[in-house]
Formats: structure tokens, sequence, C-alpha cells
């Protein structure tokens, strides 16, 4: 299997001069998601956790309904990138062969398969649960993501992804040059060993774009939590559906934009 990081020669530039050394940067390369033969996707991407990465983005863009749908999965290396080869039960494949006759034409990263504007701009399910959390527990979770991330310390390069569960604390991380990878690799992860999106959270360490409310609702995931902002457009689909949305979280605290009363703090103050 290809490692996902590699050992670079550069040089250094400081005021006191010039030094050679080495670095350790993350790979990236291409990855391609085929159903029933049939070139879906290819996406840029860091070369781990790939079985993760096909269950997991087969489920965020909607491809299968559940992992039983895949019926079997092949990662298959190549000269110019990773194949990640895939078959569907037959009421699967019947169905996703009518939707692609039906694709109007090719389309870019974050967008795959999309065949018109209403698609790309679909309103996710809503996510169900009352679930609350703690102010604590989101920043435990914050705390315990920078140990956590592997590949980061290596590299300092990588996005990721994480779930936190109550009472058990990270239960799953995924790495990627791509932060919509990062989530997709986690949502395989969740998806392969059972866990419930709807009792825990995820956090990201990205800006927060459509698409990852998107994919975050797509997991069940109540709350989703980032070290970045969010687009406004992400605001307004997480609002629709029904999702709790942490942004700018920092060691000093974080921002609540959508359903607050899912974040059970004692007391509250309007600042600036």
């Amino acid at each position: 299997m290809i490692a996902p990081s590699d050992r670079v020669k550069r040089d250094i530039w400081r005021h006191q001069g010039l030094a050679s050394g080495e670095r350790t940067i993350p790979e990236e390369m291409a990855v391609s998601f085929t159903y029933d033969s049939g070139s879906y996707a290819v996406m840029m991407a860091t070369p781990q956790d790939l079985e993760d990465f096909a269950y997991g983005f087969s489920l965020t863009e909607g491809i299968v309904g559940s992992i039983e749908d895949i019926e079997h999965l092949e990662v298959i290396e190549e000269d110019l990138g990773i194949e990640l080869r895939m078959w569907l039960v037959p009421p699967r494949s019947a169905t996703y062969g009518e939707r692609r006759r039906q694709l109007a034409g090719p389309t870019g990263c974050g967008l795959c398969g999309i065949e018109s504007l209403g698609e790309a701009m679909r309103t996710p399910r809503k996510v169900p649960g009352e679930v609350s959390f703690q102010p604590e527990e989101i920043m435990k979770a914050l705390d315990a993501l920078a140990p956590a991330q592997v590949l980061n310390h290596e590299t300092r390069a990588v996005h990721a992804a994480a779930f936190w569960l109550p009472g058990e604390g990270l239960v799953a991380v995924r790495e990627d040059v791509g932060r919509h990878n990062a989530l997709d690799k986690l949502a395989g992860a969740l998806a392969r060993r059972g866990i419930n999106g709807g009792k825990g959270f995820v956090i990201f360490t990205s800006r927060v774009s459509v698409e990852m409310i998107q994919k975050a609702a797509a997991v069940g995931v109540p709350l989703a939590v980032a070290v970045s902002a969010p687009t406004a457009l992400a605001v307004r689909v997480a609002n629709a559906a029904n999702m709790t949305l942490v942004a700018v979280a920092r060691q000093d605290g974080f921002e609540i934009f959508t359903r607050q009363d899912r974040i059970t703090a004692e007391t509250a103050a309007c600042v600036a």
C-alpha cells in the first residue's frame, strides 16, 4: 500500500542564512470511484483509510443508503492512482444506473455526479433526536483532537474529521489533504463499526462549507463543530437540517450559529 506521507529534501532560508534538510509532507494522488464498472468521480486524496473513503463517500453522496448496498469493494493500485472499484446489490444497482443515464454532463470537485442546480443545492434530511451537549464536552473534544492527528503531527498539512461520543471520547479520527475527504472517511469508519451518528458530534479542522454540512447531515449527527468560520449558506442549510452548528471553536470558547438549545450552558451573555 502507498504510504500517506513522504520524506523529501528541501532548503531552508532564514535571516541567518541558507541550510539544507528534509521534511515529511503528505502524499496526494488521484482516487477514482467506480460503481458497477462505470466511473463516477475522481478525487485528489491522501492514500490511507481508503475502504472507509469508499463507503463514506458512497453514503454522503447518496449513492447508497447503507453500506449493505455495496456488494463488493476492491482497492486497485495503478500507475496513475488508485481505483475504488465497487459493485452494488441488484436493487441499488438499478437505481444507480438510471441516475447515471440522466446525468447532464461532467462536474467539478465537491459536486460529483450532480446533474442540476437543484440537486447541488439540495436540502439535507433533518437530523433526528433532541440530544444536548455540555460546553465542557465540546472543549474536551477540541483538546483531544490535536494529539490524535497523527499524520498532521508529521506533516502540518492535512485536515482531520473526528467523532466524539459522550462517555467514550473520540472514537474515530480520519485525516486527509482534503477536508471533504476526511469527513467522508470518518462517515465510512462510523458506518463500518455500526456507530450511531445521532449519539455524538463531529469535529473538523476546516472552514464550514455547505458540502460539509450536507455530508454531516447524511451521517445523522445533531452537532457539527469546526475550528473555522462557516459560510452563510452553510448556516442556512444547517438550520434547515435541524443541526446545531458550532464554529470558530478555539481554546477560549466557541460560537453557536444554529439550534443553540442543544448546548446546555448554565449562563449566557451578549458580546459583540
